[in-house]
């Protein structure tokens, strides 16, 4: 089964080559930080009621990660096997209808396919990362409505400012509507700082 690692941007596939598009990251990137705000509001908020999260950089181990987050979902493997089981299907799926299609030469089949075979692996574990990240996330939001969290402030930079965009997505699309705000502000000590407010 595949574990958590770092696999890299999207890749485009086609009887024409491999390229990787600019701006599709792997969500591994972001499952770090998405750990360090759950662990934060998870541990802290009973005694501070805005959550403010201060960085201390540090590497995760990759047990580490596995251990913390079945700690909030039992079921977690499963849905991770579950999820390379559909990836493969779905990769032999796309084989089969280029190898049935009548738009193309045969050696250009064979390349593509030849291309989609290479990057199997690769892709794979991006979409593993992907339910990785996703679980995080929805834990983070589950631990903000069990203690109704009102305010997250984090560290300014791209891969917070990612995963709170992806914590208010969610809560937003939770049945109760809650309405949320995130912005970057100027902190009392002249740092900038991103903002999540939820409305309850």
């Amino acid at each position: 089964m595949f574990k958590l690692k770092l696999a890299g941007d999207r890749p485009v596939i086609s009887q024409y080559g491999i390229f990787y598009k600019d701006g599709k990251h792997d969500k591994y990137i972001y499952i770090q930080t998405a750990l360090e705000i759950l662990q934060d509001i998870d541990q802290n908020y009973d005694n501070n009621p805005t959550s403010s999260h201060i960085v201390i950089p540090h590497n995760i181990a990759e047990e580490d990660i596995h251990r913390i987050l079945q700690s909030y979902e039992t079921n977690l493997e499963e849905e991770v096997l579950k999820t390379e089981k559909q990836y493969e299907a779905k990769i032999t799926k796309e084989i089969r209808d280029i190898q049935n299609s009548s738009s193309i030469t045969k050696i250009e089949k064979e390349t593509w396919c030849e291309n989609i075979k290479i990057m199997k692996e690769y892709r794979i574990q991006r979409a593993i990362n992907k339910i990785y990240y996703f679980h995080t996330i929805n834990d983070i939001k589950n631990v903000i409505l069990d203690k109704k969290i009102k305010e997250i402030q984090t560290p300014f930079n791209e891969k917070f400012w990612h995963v709170l965009h992806s914590v208010q997505g969610v809560l937003e699309n939770q049945k109760y509507l809650f309405k949320t705000n995130l912005e970057e502000e100027i902190d009392y000590d002249t740092s900038m700082i991103i903002k999540l407010n939820i409305g309850y």
